[in-house]
């Protein structure tokens, strides 16, 4: 049972539910939830596509609005919502970790996707919808269907046949919203220590790409804002945002 009192749209085929939920978003409550039984259009960052793995999996967005001003911490929303999913995937038995910034693996292979856009109507800031998309039921040969990446899902994992989604999605919101409030409180600070625990890159010798540039060197730490600090020889770059390839 939800914990939380909260709207939640349940939608048959859509683009995208962060696109509906940009489209709608002034008629939609703080902490409305959509979801959806499939996405033609689902998006990861930099523009990805999400690739739609059939029924049974979560397409879900969050809708906040926690202020009428943008606050530097919630760029850090998505790095509590992959500390959930941990969380969650640790209730099944399962150990994750993080790619930096948000992408949740198991054994390497990639089980979930975050994007959170962040809207705003002049200096106004709208709010934030906050999609994710996690890989609950696949078939082995399904996983082929993504070229660029090893992924996986949760019954796979599992050794099942299928994994029910409305408890997953259940499990995960009422976590979510569980410590919602103190993220916002405290900000990254909140979740650094687990955050860290699960990024098992750092010490590592890696290559970053950041739009049109690749960084490489030695990650060496997951800094107080969660932006990733990379040692090459003599000098540190602070990386906000990019991909370890």
């Amino acid at each position: 049972m939800l914990r939380e009192k909260m709207n939640i749209i349940s939608l048959g085929e859509v683009n995208s539910t962060n696109l509906y939920a940009k489209q709608n978003l002034d008629c939609l409550e703080d902490k409305t939830v959509i979801c959806a039984v499939a996405q033609t259009s689902g998006r990861g960052r930099f523009n990805r596509t999400w690739v739609d793995l059939g029924e049974g999996n979560l397409f879900m967005t969050i809708v906040l609005k926690p202020s009428n001003i943008f606050e530097d911490i919630y760029a850090n929303i998505t790095q509590y919502l992959s500390v959930v999913l941990c969380k969650l995937f640790k209730e099944y038995g399962l150990e994750s970790s993080i790619k930096w910034p948000n992408d949740v693996l198991i054994k390497g292979k990639k089980i979930s996707g975050i994007l959170s856009e962040t809207v705003m109507q002049g200096n106004t800031f709208k709010g934030l919808v906050l999609g994710v998309g996690v890989n609950l039921n696949a078939k082995p040969e399904d996983l082929s269907l993504v070229k660029d990446k090893k992924i996986t899902a949760l019954n796979i994992e599992l050794g099942q046949c299928y994994a029910d989604k409305n408890l997953f999605m259940e499990k995960l919101l009422n976590e979510f919203f569980a410590h919602y409030d103190e993220f916002l409180k405290h900000g990254f600070s909140y979740i650094k220590d687990d955050y860290v625990c699960a990024c098992n890159f750092l010490g590592k010798e890696i290559s970053v790409q950041v739009f049109n540039d690749k960084k490489s060197g030695t990650a060496e730490y997951i800094n107080d804002a969660g932006e990733l600090v990379l040692k090459q020889k003599d000098r540190e770059f602070v990386l906000t945002m990019g991909d370890i390839l």
